[in-house]
């Protein structure tokens, strides 16, 4: 396929689901995605090859996340996203809110702390580099709501009210930093609240909910100030080829649409989560509690039955 520049595709036909998702892979993550499933298969078989367990929900679900991104950014979804809003708002979507919840749910960090080897007294290998950087003052401060909120509400108004959007789009290398963008904020974003990895900033689950739909309403209002606009607001589509058969304004109203409909589902991914999360985290609380009364003989348990014998002595 005949690309002009950046890669903009000023020739393609009018989109059909079966020409976006022809293959038409972009370099960088095809590459990105493969050494990440590759590295995530290394740490899975390195664990079962000494005995240990890993959930298969895990790796199936971080596997899912990491296909999505590959199926939004090496397919003709990628070529038709860089000349339709609506297509592009579907690749920002799944990008920041579905690719990083799943990848979230597959826990790769706490993989990659159990594959890797402990580099021994005094030195310091890939693990403790890790674990430092889990414990730094740069992650506590990325991971807390007063920085992951505002930046991912700027991450939509922003940069496609100013002409940072365009400068992005008009360069293959700017493309592909929005879209490494839209990750890391995704990621940084719901880590804290229902990552299954270690993390230096892990509220209660009420707060966690609280921080989830703290964000969520931008979202929405940011969807609807584009379903409602009476003209193109961003420069980079306002004038779509006419080999597309479209009108710059409807494509606009329906990319509004779709993040208004992005600010709704992931939330209730999350949400079940959470509740999931949160229903087995009482479970185990439950269990140590069980196991710590088995080991001191139920002291606990006999001192309560000692002072209601004592109350009901008094009463005699």
């Amino acid at each position: 396929m005949d690309h002009s520049g950046h890669g903009m595709t000023m020739d393609l036909p009018p989109f059909t689901l079966g020409r976006g998702l022809e293959w038409s892979a972009d370099p960088f993550f095809l590459v990105a995605c493969l050494a990440g499933l590759a590295l995530y298969g290394w740490g899975v078989v390195r664990l079962v090859r000494r005995g240990d367990k890993w959930p298969v929900g895990r790796t199936v679900a971080y596997a899912l996340g990491v296909l999505s991104i590959m199926f939004m950014m090496c397919t003709q979804l990628n070529d038709y996203g860089m000349v339709m809003f609506s297509v592009h708002m579907v690749q920002h979507m799944v990008i920041s809110m579905v690719s990083p919840i799943l990848i979230l749910l597959g826990a790769p960090i706490t993989l990659t702390l159990r594959a890797l080897p402990t580099a021994g007294r005094g030195r310091r290998g890939p693990r403790e580099l890790l674990l430092m950087f889990l414990h730094s003052r740069y992650l506590r401060i990325i991971t807390h709501p007063a920085f992951t909120i505002p930046l991912f509400i700027a991450s939509l108004y922003g940069l496609y009210f100013t002409p940072i959007f365009d400068t992005l789009m008009g360069s293959k290398a700017g493309h592909i930093a929005m879209m490494v963008h839209f990750l890391a904020v995704g990621l940084v974003f719901f880590w804290p609240i229902m990552g299954v990895d270690p993390g230096p900033h892990r509220p209660g689950y009420l707060m966690r909910m609280l921080e989830l739909f703290a964000g969520m309403p931008f979202h929405a209002f940011f969807g609807i100030a584009l379903m409602m606009a009476s003209e193109p607001m961003v420069e980079t589509f306002k004038n779509p080829p006419a080999s597309l058969g479209i009108e710059a304004l409807s494509d606009q109203n329906t990319a509004g649409g779709i993040a208004w409909a992005f600010s709704e589902i992931p939330s209730v991914l999350v949400l079940v989560a959470l509740l999931f999360q949160w229903h087995a985290s009482d479970r185990r609380q439950a269990k140590r509690e069980d196991r710590a009364a088995d080991r001191d003989g139920g002291k606990e348990l006999e001192a309560y039955n000692a002072y209601l014998a004592s109350l009901n002595a008094q009463g005699r």
